[in-house]
């Protein structure tokens, strides 16, 4: 696939909002799991709940976007210089030719949550369907206040949303639709997922523990991240991260659970490799999806063993970070280009002893260590797969 650069990031998640504070928590361990005390929910559960989001204003005339979701975007893109990127990029390429391609699943649903406790018996003035709870919601809000106006979508589609985009934006560019993308994702805390994992019997009483004898569940976080994705030209650093390969599958085995062998968990990781023109001893690093569930850590393992064997470094960041299930593939390939970028194996907070039933060098500290290419597994609901290659020159 053509050369694509990860030009400027931006992240926020609950161990902190920017690249420096999301570096020192993969390399300290610092997890941002904290005992579930969002809105009104009375579960036993933990949540990666990002606070201030509370305190985030939107500009004056984008108001009427006013939601949860589109705060966690705009305290994202004011990371990292990400939004005075956009506007360089603006004056490089024309507001026409930057695409938009983000992923969310819960998009701004706790708006209408709370709209609909305040029924008498109209829902309230101040609430709109359409620039909050929408899907669509992300990308309208995001391209109006980065002022550009390029192909624009979401995906939607569970856990492997916003990995999903990345493939989105490349071929998009490849067509010659755009010259550069805004990729990424945004989701945050609602009633609806922390009661719907719930009712599935997934949520776990304590701290989310990937890979674990003893993991029994998972924890919702909630996180945005997005990158600038352009073409390389001449100038550019050479050891910048690039999108090397995407590989996608659907394997449909059940709605709510992976098939037990990791077929289309097995596919996607193979089409990314080949999309990239590398073999499995070429990867330094693979960013599990390890959401700590019994069936899904269970299904990865087989699926990545069938393919790398038992030698490459592998972990999941979600004792970080939690699950932030449509966000995930975006925060997780910033994540894992920030371990190319810093030399580090990110390591997994709360994880404690590996299920000896599993085979694999499991990363359960960070470790300094030489990472030129990272594979990262985004899996969702239904069988939607997708694994990112992400790696540098050096």
């Amino acid at each position: 696939m053509r050369n694509l650069i990860l030009s400027h990031m931006c992240i926020a998640s609950s161990v902190g909002f920017g690249q420096q504070a999301t570096l020192s928590a993969l390399a300290s361990g610092h997890s941002g799991l904290l005992p579930c005390h969002f809105e009104t929910v009375t579960l036993p559960t933990w949540t990666g709940e990002i606070e201030a989001l509370d305190t985030i204003r939107l500009p004056p005339s984008l108001e009427t976007f006013d939601c949860r979701n589109n705060k966690l975007a705009e305290l994202t893109i004011r990371q990292d210089g990400f939004d005075d990127a956009v506007r360089a990029a603006v004056e490089r390429y024309g507001a026409a030719r930057i695409g938009l391609f983000v992923g969310t699943s819960t998009s701004g649903i706790l708006q209408t949550e709370q709209a609909y406790r305040k029924r008498d018996p109209a829902l309230p003035a101040w609430f709109h369907y359409a620039e909050t709870h929408n899907t669509s919601s992300l990308a309208a809000y995001l391209r109006v206040r980065l002022g550009i106006a390029g192909p624009s979508f979401v995906v939607s589609c569970a856990c492997a949303s916003s990995a999903k985009a990345f493939g989105n934006a490349a071929r998009m560019i490849a067509a010659g639709l755009c010259d550069a993308a805004i990729v990424g994702g945004a989701d945050s805390l609602c009633l609806t997922t922390l009661y719907g994992f719930h009712s599935l019997n997934l949520n776990a009483p304590g701290p989310c523990r990937p890979f674990d004898v003893n993991r029994d569940g998972i924890s919702i976080g909630e996180a945005a991240g997005f990158v600038l994705l352009e073409p390389m030209r001449t100038g550019d650093r050479t050891d910048g991260v690039r999108l090397l390969g995407i590989g996608e599958s659907n394997d449909a085995h059940h709605m709510s659970s992976p098939h037990p062998e990791g077929v289309g968990a097995r596919l996607a990781m193979e089409r990314a490799l080949a999309s990239a023109g590398l073999r499995p001893a070429d990867i330094d690093y693979i960013n599990l999806h390890g959401t700590a569930t019994r069936v899904g850590d269970a299904a990865e393992d087989a699926a990545v063993n069938s393919v790398f064997g038992d030698a490459t470094a592998r972990g999941s960041t979600k004792g970080h970070t939690g699950h932030t299930l449509g966000a995930a593939g975006a925060v997780e390939a910033i994540i894992s280009a920030l371990a190319i970028e810093h030399g580090l194996l990110p390591g997994s907070p709360h994880t404690e002893m590996i299920d000896p039933a599993f085979r694999g060098r499991y990363q359960l500290t960070s470790e300094r260590a030489r990472v030129d290419r990272v594979l990262s597994n985004s899996f969702g609901f239904g069988g939607s797969n997708c694994s990112l290659v992400l790696g540098c020159s050096r």
